[in-house]
């Protein structure tokens, strides 16, 4: 059952996911979609339907990742699919309501949509993928995903020592690319590079090195409880050493773990919600080598 504590810090962590949510919403639907940049990943794909078909870009970025976020449910773990779930439904209806209600607001407020035009694509491309990937970048570290090919990337950055912006930015240049079929406009194709480029370098930065991998101490009293948790919700190993506290003179276990820095508040949250009063110490670490994180080189 989960402590009070438990659940401020859920619906806390949804509030922050909601608001980045429609950030990424704005930048996307007042400056990207208007002037039909190409857009990498899932919301991309969607986007490129939507010019083609008129079908509303929520409806099609909630059906693309169905099956991804299925995938991620064992890879992941429950909490960031139930999470990134959540991502994708609130994505879906904020986009909705965005491109058919709050864009017609701003046109009969302004007479058109702000920087939308060939002459002002290059400042709509920056401004909408900095919001975007900022956006993103918080999502991320509160243990979530828009879904779509972020959920790869996150997936491929538990096992590989490579940021997720950038696993974002290799995945994305492949479907931009295949989307300049579709549209044939040389410059909208180099602008939609840039800004694919600005969406990366702002979720990396956002993030500011989620790639590095943390060692955590867990002094507590019930050091297997938080281990068996650790390893059911993140699929990560946990080692127990023995310890003597020099004031009460009691033997006790200490759960140590290395993690990679965008998980460690997971690991924190599951310490929370079994024992409130455990004691956390969290370091940096230059490197790490092994199965879940960098290969050892030869």
């Amino acid at each position: 059952m989960k402590s009070k504590i438990d659940i401020w810090y859920e619906i806390k962590s949804h509030i922050i996911i909601t608001l980045a949510i429609i950030l990424s919403a704005i930048g996307w639907c007042v400056f990207l979609i208007p002037n039909q940049m190409l857009g990498g990943g899932v919301t991309g794909l969607s986007t490129i339907i939507y010019w083609l078909t008129g079908i509303p870009t929520g409806v099609m970025i909630f059906v693309f990742n169905a099956i991804l976020i299925a995938i991620s449910f064992k890879s992941l773990g429950r909490r960031f699919a139930i999470s990134t779930i959540y991502s994708v439904v609130v994505t879906s209806v904020v986009f909705y309501v965005m491109q058919e209600y709050f864009i017609d607001i701003i046109k009969e407020h302004y007479g058109s949509i702000p920087l939308s035009g060939v002459e002002h694509r290059f400042l709509a491309a920056l401004l909408g993928s900095a919001l975007n990937g900022v956006a993103c970048g918080i999502i991320f570290l509160e243990g979530s995903s828009t879904g779509g090919t972020d959920v790869i990337a996150v997936m491929i950055n538990k096992y590989r020592n490579v940021t997720i912006g950038r696993l974002s930015l290799f995945i994305n240049v492949a479907v931009i690319t295949c989307s300049y079929f579709v549209y044939k406009d040389l410059e909208l194709l180099i602008y939609s590079y840039v800004g694919l480029m600005v969406t990366s370098y702002t979720v990396d930065l956002t993030m500011n090195g989620s790639k590095q991998s943390v060692q955590m101490f867990i002094f507590t009293s019930k050091p297997h409880e938080i281990a068996d948790m650790v390893g059911e919700e993140i699929h990560r190993g946990v080692t127990m050493i023995k310890g003597t506290g020099w004031y009460s003179k009691k033997e006790s276990e200490i759960v140590m773990v290395v993690v990679r820095k965008i998980e460690s508040q997971r690991v924190i949250r599951i310490v929370k919600q079994i024992d409130p009063a455990a004691f956390v110490s969290v370091n940096t670490v230059m490197g790490v080598y092994g199965k879940g994180f960098e290969m050892m080189k030869k």
